[in-house]
């Protein structure tokens, strides 16, 4: 007997996501049997990015075993990569599962959600003689570039993403096809039958309020203190310092901004990312048999029971 889909909880930041995978864990346990939750996150895998990341505290875990967090080192000079993710993640539901317990992945990182479902697009490898090329070139001149060989990638860029920028161009000119392209064939690909894609609906209004409230609970908690530390502890890497909040108030500790305009300008790019998020949102949820569940009603009893039970024989 096969065992029922586990459960990919995906949706924008500051959702509730979290709230609601551990939800379902705790219900689960009520029917003798446990849950772990997987974060799909390509920040909170890193040691130290806590606050920023919205990591889960311990009390917001409520005893239920959380994974692939504090995993990689956002010092070391190699950042951690989609590809380890998926690696790590394959391997633990796996073994999970074959020790009877229910994996609940769960995140924001739409890359880490499609490669999960979909499977990875395999691009070439670096070549670092043309990411030095491209890293030499006039920011404007880079921009210039992406925006003629793969629109689609420009526009869900960031104009000042260099090292995603860099990416893109490195697999056109090492491929002749856009990277949207390639990823696009991940999306034609059927989804994996052994996942159950969960996604949560918000009004664009009510996530922004609540994107803005996580920002100032951020700041109130400890958040501009938690980069000044990462910062005495070393350089961060290319990806770890790429991070929402930490780019900004980096760079209000540089003397570059104030901080109020750091917070503030962390409030618009956090937005920003909400708004792409909502966009892969659509392509994922169009796929048959995912949950849409709409997040203005809350964590409803009912369907949390419902989504527990499907998950188990």
């Amino acid at each position: 007997m096969h065992a029922p889909p586990f459960p990919v909880i995906y949706a924008p930041t500051a959702s509730g996501k979290s709230a609601l995978a551990v939800a379902i864990a705790r219900h689960i346990a009520t029917l003798g049997r446990s849950a772990h939750v997987l974060a799909a996150d390509a920040f909170q895998v890193y040691r130290g990015m806590d606050i920023g990341t919205a990591k889960p505290t311990l009390d917001e875990r409520q005893g239920v075993p959380h994974e692939m967090i504090d995993i990689a080192d956002p010092h070391a000079p190699v950042p951690f990569t989609v590809d380890d993710w998926l690696e790590a993640a394959e391997a633990r539901i796996a073994q999970l599962r074959a020790g009877g317990v229910v994996p609940i992945v769960v995140g924001g990182t739409a890359l880490y959600v499609q490669a999960l479902l979909h499977g990875l697009f395999k691009g070439p490898p670096a070549d670092e003689t043309l990411r030095g090329e491209l890293r030499a070139m006039e920011p404007a001149a880079r921009r210039a570039e992406l925006e003629r060989v793969d629109p689609a990638a420009a526009a869900r860029i960031h104009p000042a993403d260099e090292r995603r920028t860099i990416r893109a161009i490195e697999v056109y000119r090492l491929t002749g096809t856009a990277i949207s392209s390639h990823q696009q064939q991940w999306i034609a690909r059927s989804p994996r039958a052994d996942a159950r894609l969960i996604v949560i609906n918000w009004p664009t209004p009510e996530l922004n309020r609540r994107i803005n409230a996580r920002v100032r609970a951020m700041m109130a908690g400890g958040f501009l203190e938690e980069v000044r530390r990462l910062r005495e502890a070393g350089p961060m890497n290319s990806q770890a310092r790429e991070g929402l909040g930490y780019k900004q108030l980096a760079n209000h500790l540089d003397g570059r901004c104030s901080l109020d305009e750091a917070v503030e300008r962390t409030k618009i790019e956090t937005r920003r990312f909400g708004k792409n998020q909502r966009t892969w949102l659509k392509r994922l949820a169009s796929g048959a048999g995912t949950v849409v569940l709409d997040g203005a009603n809350g964590l409803e009893a009912d369907m949390v029971q419902a989504l527990a039970q499907q998950a188990l024989p």
